[in-house]
């Protein structure tokens, strides 16, 4: 699928999928791309910013990032600046989220049954790559 960005000749922009460039043309040419605006069939395409190279440079003067440092700089904030519930880190993010704990960035793990809870419930969380999951969730999943 390719998505483009369309403007009608009443100046309307509007995005469309298509299945490939040829079906884009092959359906703008028996009129069935239209605005959903004004219903206009006189659509084109548009350049998309997204596609539009900002840098004339090589790369070579971008700085270069230390991802390993980068990574141990965010395990330290956290460890740092995050109270640690272990175990209870799902009971703990609901009470925040339903007001019955105070709010405070929380740290900890959880099964993948307590984060499909969470999910639902729509409590908002992430989950940091590479930590251990508690010894009952037996799925080997990251930690949260």
């Amino acid at each position: 699928m390719i998505a483009y960005d369309l403007k009608c000749d009443q100046g309307h922009l509007f995005e469309g999928w298509f299945e490939d460039a040829d079906a884009f043309e092959n359906q703008q040419t028996k009129g069935l791309v239209t605005c959903p605006v004004c219903d206009s069939a006189a659509v084109t395409r548009q350049l998309s910013t997204f596609a539009i190279k900002t840098s004339t440079g090589s790369g070579a003067d971008r700085p270069k990032i230390d991802f390993e440092a980068l990574g141990r700089r965010i395990v330290n904030y956290v460890q740092n600046n995050f109270d640690d519930v272990g175990s209870d880190f799902a009971t703990e993010a609901l009470k925040i989220h339903y007001g019955a704990s105070e709010p405070r960035n929380i740290r900890g793990v959880s099964t993948d049954r307590e984060e499909r809870m969470l999910r639902e419930e729509g409590v908002p969380y992430f989950k940091f790559p590479g930590s251990s999951k508690p010894p009952e969730s037996g799925s080997g999943d990251d930690s949260t």
